[in-house]
């Protein structure tokens, strides 16, 4: 209940904010998918250079709107670092001014490395490694105030995107995933415009997620591991036709499940096969059979009761 103390103005005040003020901005599937791809280098670099992970990643997702921009998908230019004394390879686009010149690199980890670099050995920078890691608004202000970026709301948006997605977490972390990171060190193939594949943890293995259109050819050639290799990982022939939505081991699968299933029995469900149950664990499939004593012609139906662990 409202107390009657307050004035009602207050209330009407109030009352105005809550229903005009925008809703707060859902988080976006694009945005997230580039966090999980890139928030371990982004750690790593923070571990190197001392750059917050979560400027990094923040600018990273605005400048190449979360690795869609044509920089990103032509030159893997995450930070929109244009070629002021540049000896590589470039890109043009248009910017302040038509066709300027933009550095372009090999690999995501070649544009974040370069961008630590720009950062830190830049005099005009060198004021922002005075604050703390942890000040993701002093650093993102000081960027705009460095002229970083030429749009007024640079520090507003960037500050925004931390928030919203709550990148501060990661300015406090002391490791970061070497799996993920060599992976962004070897990815050599164009972005899609809808980004990298997500890679996710489970049962000490790397996975992800098929797309429509996939091949193990093509996630080989994007992760930087034989597409042969991740075949075999799967148990399956490297020109096996992959559905979307199927789970695609990175590494060799485990022998077991989680721990956590140790005590916990699989009932099998209409649809389901036991490479099928396999996949979703990440158990290699003979292992499956061996720990319910089955043969490997068996039919399993719908009911059975299979062990994991």
């Amino acid at each position: 209940m409202f107390s009657k103390s307050f004035p009602r103005i207050f209330w009407a005040t109030a009352f105005f904010l809550v229903a005009f003020l925008p809703v707060r901005a859902q988080q976006n599937s694009r945005f997230l998918s580039y966090i999980a791809q890139y928030k371990d280098l982004a750690i790593q670099e923070m571990l190197r250079y001392k750059i917050p992970a979560s400027i990094t990643l923040a600018q990273g997702l605005l400048e190449s709107g979360a690795g869609s921009s044509e920089l990103c998908l032509k030159g893997n230019n995450h930070f929109g670092i244009k070629c002021h004394g540049w000896r590589g390879r470039s890109v043009y686009h248009d910017d302040d001014e038509t066709g300027e010149c933009f550095r372009a690199y090999d690999t995501a980890f070649d544009s974040y490395e370069d961008h630590s670099k720009f950062l830190s050995q830049s005099q005009r920078y060198s004021r922002l490694f005075q604050l703390s890691q942890t000040d993701y608004r002093g650093w993102a202000r000081g960027l705009k105030e460095c002229g970083y970026a030429t749009n007024p709301q640079y520090a507003n948006n960037l500050i925004r995107i931390i928030e919203l997605y709550q990148l501060y977490e990661y300015d406090y972390a002391k490791t970061y995933d070497k799996f993920v990171v060599r992976h962004s060190t070897t990815e050599k193939v164009t972005p899609s415009p809808r980004g990298l594949h997500p890679i996710r943890i489970y049962n000490k293995n790397y996975y992800i997620i098929a797309r429509r259109g996939d091949t193990y050819k093509s996630i080989g050639q994007e992760i930087g591991i034989s597409y042969k290799k991740i075949a075999s990982y799967n148990e399956r022939d490297k020109d096996d036709a992959l559905q979307e939505g199927e789970i695609v081991w990175l590494k060799k699968k485990q022998k077991r499940a989680e721990r956590q299933f140790k005590k916990y029995l699989h009932i099998v469900r209409p649809g389901e096969s036991m490479y099928s149950i396999a996949q979703k664990y990440g158990i290699r499939l003979k292992n499956l059979y061996k720990m319910n004593h089955l043969p490997p012609s068996y039919n399993i139906r719908v009911g059975d009761a299979l062990r994991l662990y």
